[in-house]
């Protein structure tokens, strides 16, 4: 992960969902948070999950 914490990061997605509105962000995010979910051992992946759940939900409403 070359020096990526994927917990700093996800914190990071979390504390800005309500910025991230539009498609090319939700997708950009989106892809970003599912790379990490892949590389992270199983035991730590179900607070990703919530995310990637929050984003796809936003990514099939969006609009723009």
């Amino acid at each position: 992960m070359n020096g990526i914490d994927p917990y700093a990061y996800l914190n990071k997605v979390a504390m800005s969902l309500d910025q991230i509105t539009t498609r090319d962000q939700i997708e950009t995010v989106l892809d970003e948070v599912e790379y990490l979910f892949e590389v992270i051992p199983p035991e730590m992946q179900e607070p990703f999950e919530s995310i990637i759940e929050i984003l796809r939900s936003r990514l099939e409403n969006c609009n723009g």
